[in-house]
């Protein structure tokens, strides 16, 4: 303190907030929705009416920077507060703001007697609200009982009218122009449950606000009266009134209609189909044809409910009949221009997300938000909430990391999308915004021309449902765009499925998204690039570019750059009318991103100083099967590497040996003379790049090198004898990386042959050489099988994996138990396949066979509901990819929470990592450390010993016989001294492989009991 000088002193006031709203008071760094729930509690012991105390007179000495330092702090905290009122509207006043809206529209058209302009879905939302909302208060206001309103209308008269018509518009509309595969219509059952969920959250939002408000404009009495409202007042008196005359039963039932706990399915469903039915009966279009003066207008319902025979599942042919809503093709016409004017309740954030601090207590300030996609899994959602806070520390911490990544739009493509969109579409990945013509009758009434040109009809009419859904999700993309175009940053909060992978909460524009998306976001925060960061910002746009240039080393890469300046000046400078090179891009609107970042680097006057804000990918190659590589270290720590033919009980490594036997090569991995099971795991590791190599290695290629060597043997055939010689023919000039790749991704995680068929299929078509249906499905079938079987050659080690790991399944679920495990970071993970109770709802809520049953005021509805017997063949398909994905989202969690330490800007999406071109090298070493540091973990062990437990724990089966030394070989480094204490005794876990020539999969567990 004697080096400032006294002269320096600065007397400074630090005034109390101006802000009067004490919820957006407190600290920077606290999630204000904590003082929310205690709105009603006094401040700081002090209620807000009461005067504060006198600002206190602090003194600053010497530097003036302090002063400084200070009022920046104060602006940046009347900033956020800015911001956070702004979220709170958002979160909370959207659906008041609309109302407000049409009940303005409606005074103006009363006012001028005119039709106001407006886009098509708000023309018809204008005409429809007024007869909905009267119709619903009627509802509310009508005579009928109790009784009548809880079994067909339940909570009707939670909301204003004014609100529920507006959901119920919204919520439709936004269900039937999403709908890939059903023209126009949506399940009843889908749109009575979700409409009722929308009501019931925003009935909670409205009932906090309506508690808070009335709060608030109380005033507190100095002698410190009670502050408790009317309502509370009149319920306590009757409550205590109730109990002095012993009517319990009535207190509960009271206390019950005041709670807020969730609704239910099927209060949801009853709610919704009432509010459904309302719209239909006041919802109505007239069409804009030219009618003559006497011809009455042609007015007709907008919806319409009815039985239709559809498919749920698309890929399934096995049709049924389903009650569902169908709008009228005018309300469908124009409606993809306009559907940006619908309600997004699930909007970027404008402040940082709440903290996770548990199951529904984090993201979103007022919305709910769980911190898992459970899906009405009630098995998950249990485990979920009772887990211990301690254990689920990291994940919490990982998605608030993932939650506090800043982003904003990137202008200048926007533009760039806006024009080619404007456009038409058609181009750079954006669909074509026009139908496909409806083919012409044939003139000749031919069996064989009719059904063809039924086909071709049915054809094209998917093709252009399929181009309006997606049309009306880019017009949905957009508007978030433009929305937030303006805004200096915004974040995602996150959440994450029953496996652990964490995504965003909005559903719409997000970097998870297509290439569009991806392109429109970059980091709000700029970094300067230095000497490292030009140098990955030039491998990013090789990347991008594609098209094999991303598998050539990185001087290569680089030296691709160097050639390609002018393009890449050209697209910066003008992508429209230019030589539009980055359309060439296997993603386009990415690489132009990256083409405008690098111009500006190098045009300025210092490269390594300029800014960006461009996230830099590092991401996995074929990640799945690089867990796969990763987990049989376990298995080979465990075998020693002897010889498969030696030592291994394992018929998976006995096929694998046979089927490689005389091949030199798999696709162009040369084999070694003596197979070991260490042979098989270094080539799959090479194959995915787990171990050093000059040049990244492309197992897509591998595969499709494979099929082609497959299929050109195949097609030298005779095809008197063998068939698919003709199909070998056709297809081998068209085999490459690209129709390979998708197969090849989701072979780990449990592709099946229908599935890859599918896909190759897709691939086939978009290739367009084939145009005949028939022949375009045998070729698919054809590839499929020739991919899977080149797939097995090449990494028959993953499989034997997958084959235990499924065959664990078996011993848990004969049990009728559910697959549930533990991931590295503490997630529990519960398996939610159960076979499903189908549940009739009917008025009197009898069960009949098992099945509840409550009627709507449309129709009996069916709701699937969570069984208790285990779907045991869907366990163990799903088991493999679920694990593996839950192997992944642990390693993504862990690089997140040590960048963040590192204090470098992270995003994550699943297998790929983004950070600034400058940290690049930062992240790259840590993922690659962290992902050594996941698989230095027993994880297979673990997970066996998991099993052991489970199967000890709830089958009760033992075995007095112990392991001998050789037995011990297959179980490696476990530790025999390793012991479970429950209900009392002590059980030692151990298992064995069986003496006889049986499969990895017939492997089993013997248990021995020492009590």
């Amino acid at each position: 303190m004697s080096s400032f000088s006294p002269s320096s002193i600065i007397p400074l006031t630090i005034k109390p907030s101006r802000a009067q709203f004490h919820l957006l008071s407190d600290s920077f760094n606290h999630n204000f929705v904590q003082d929310l729930e205690n709105c009603h509690e006094p401040l700081n012991g002090v209620h807000q009416s009461e005067a504060l105390d006198p600002p206190e007179r602090v003194i600053i000495q010497d530097s003036p920077g302090i002063l400084n330092d200070l009022l920046i702090d104060d602006i940046e905290k009347e900033k956020h507060n800015l911001l956070r009122r702004r979220q709170i509207q958002m979160e909370t006043e959207e659906l008041e703001k609309m109302v407000e809206e049409y009940r303005d529209l409606e005074r103006e058209m009363r006012e001028k007697n005119l039709t106001p302009n407006l886009p098509h879905v708000k023309a018809l939302f204008l005409g429809w609200f007024d007869p909905l909302k009267e119709a619903i208060e009627a509802e509310q206001k009508s005579k009928r009982s109790k009784k009548h309103k809880a079994a067909f209308a339940p909570h009707i008269d939670s909301l204003p009218a004014a609100k529920m018509a507006v959901i119920v518009m919204h919520k439709v509309m936004e269900l039937v122009s999403v709908q890939y595969h059903h023209a126009g219509c949506v399940l009843l059952v889908d749109a009575a449950v979700q409409i009722g969920m929308a009501v019931e959250q925003e009935v909670r939002i409205h009932k906090f606000l309506e508690k808070t408000r009335t709060y608030q404009s109380k005033k507190t009495e100095a002698d410190g009266a009670d502050c408790t409202d009317n309502n509370t007042q009149k319920l306590r008196k009757k409550v205590n009134g109730l109990i002095k005359r012993r009517r319990l039963k009535q207190v509960q039932m009271l206390l019950k209609e005041e709670e807020c706990g969730p609704w239910g399915r099927e209060t949801q469903a009853k709610l919704g189909s009432r509010l459904v039915d309302l719209l239909i009966e006041t919802a109505f279009v007239h069409s804009p044809v030219n009618q003559s003066a006497d011809t009455p207008p042609d007015i007709r319902p907008a919806f319409g409910h009815r039985f239709r025979a559809i498919s749920k599942n698309p890929e399934q042919k096995i049709l049924k009949n389903y009650g569902v809503i169908e709008c009228d093709a005018l309300v469908l016409a124009g409606m993809d221009k306009s559907v940006k004017h619908m309600l997004m309740p699930y909007m970027p954030m404008l402040v940082p997300p709440k903290r996770w601090k548990g199951y529904e207590n984090g993201g979103y300030l007022f919305l709910t938000s769980y911190i898992m996609r459970t899906h009405g899994s009630k098995k998950q959602q249990d485990v979920m909430k009772n887990v211990e806070r301690k254990q689920m520390q990291k994940v919490f911490e990982a998605l608030d990391i993932l939650g506090d990544t800043k982003w904003r739009v990137n202008g200048r493509l926007l533009g760039v999308v806006e024009s080619l969109w404007a456009g038409g579409g058609n181009i750079a990945g954006l669909i074509d915004r026009k139908d496909v013509p409806i083919p012409e009758r044939p003139a000749v009434e031919e069996l064989k021309q009719i059904q063809e040109w039924k086909w071709s009809v049915k054809k094209v009419e998917k093709i252009n449902l399929e181009r309006h859904s997606i049309r009306c999700d880019t017009e949905l993309k957009l508007s978030v765009a433009r929305k937030m175009r303006e805004e200096e940053g915004f974040y995602y909060p996150h959440n994450v499925d029953f496996r652990g992978r964490a995504y965003p909460m909005h559903s719409h524009l997000n970097h998870l998204s297509c290439d569009s998306c991806r392109g429109l976001l970059e980091f709000a925060e700029g970094r300067p690039l230095g000497k490292s960061g030009l140098h990955w910002l030039k491998i990013h746009l090789a990347n991008l570019y594609a098209g094999g240039i991303e598998k050539l080393s990185y001087d290569n890469r680089l030296a691709f750059v160097e050639n390609h300046l002018h393009d890449i000046f050209d697209s910066a400078d003008n992508p429209i009318n230019g030589n539009r090179w980055w359309l060439m891009a296997e993603d386009p609107f990415q690489c132009l991103a990256a083409c405008i970042n690098l111009s500006e680097a190098l045009r300025s006057s210092s490269p390594n100083s300029a800014l960006s804000h461009l996230p830099i990918h590092q991401d996995g190659s074929c990640n799945g099967l690089q867990h796969y590589a990763a987990l049989g270290r376990d298995v080979e720590r465990t075998l020693e590497g002897k010889s498969c033919c030696e030592n291994l009980r394992v018929q998976g490594y006995k096929k694998l040996k046979v089927q490689l036997e005389g091949e030199k090569c798999v696709g162009s991995i040369p084999i070694s003379k003596t197979l070991t099971l260490h042979n098989v795991l270094q080539l799959e590791a090479a194959a995915v790049n787990l171990v050093t190599s000059e040049k990244p290695a492309d197992v897509y290629s591998e595969i499709a090198v494979r099929v082609h060597d497959i299929m050109r043997k195949d097609s030298n055939k005779d095809p008197a004898v063998y068939p698919n010689a003709l199909l070998a023919k056709v297809l081998i000039d068209q085999i490459d990386r690209k129709l390979v790749k998708q197969t090849v991704m989701t072979s780990v995680y449990g592709v099946t042959f229908v599935g890859a068929r599918e896909q190759m299929k897709r691939r086939l078509e978009e290739k367009g050489l084939i145009t005949d249906e028939q022949l375009l499905f045998t070729a698919a079938c054809y590839a499929a099988k020739v991919t899977l079987t080149a797939l097995g050659e090449i990494f028959g080690a993953a499989r034997v994996i997958m084959g235990w790991l499924g065959d664990c399944v078996k011993v848990i679920t004969s049990e009728n138990h559910p697959v549930s495990w533990t991931t590295p970071l503490g997630l529990p993970v519960v398996q939610p396949y159960y076979k499903t109770e189908r549940h009739l709802l009917l008025g009197n809520a009898t069960e009949i066979d098992h099945t509840l049953q409550i009627k709507t005021s449309l129709q009996f509805l069916a709701l699937r509901r969570e069984g208790n017997e285990v779907d045991a063949k869907k366990q163990r398909s799903a088991f493999p990819p679920n694990f593996v994905h839950s192997l992944d989202s642990s390693h993504m969690m862990m690089t997140a929470l040590t960048c963040r330490d590192a204090g470098l800007c992270f995003a994550g999406v699943h297998d790929s990592f983004w950070t600034h071109a400058c940290d690049v090298e930062k992240m790259s070493y840590i993922l690659r450390e962290k992902f050594v540091e996941l698989y230095n973990m027993s994880i297979l062990e673990n997970f066996s010993l998991l099993c052991q437990r489970e199967v000890i724990l709830t089958c009760g089966r033992f075995s007095s016989l112990h392991t001998s030394s050789t037995e011990r070989s297959f179980k490696g480094s476990y530790n025999e001294e390793a012991i479970a204490r429950f209900h009392g005794s002590v059980v030692t876990l151990t298992f064995e492989a069986k003496q006889s020539e049986t499969s990895a999969s017939e492997t089993i567990f013997i248990w021995s009991q020492k009590l």
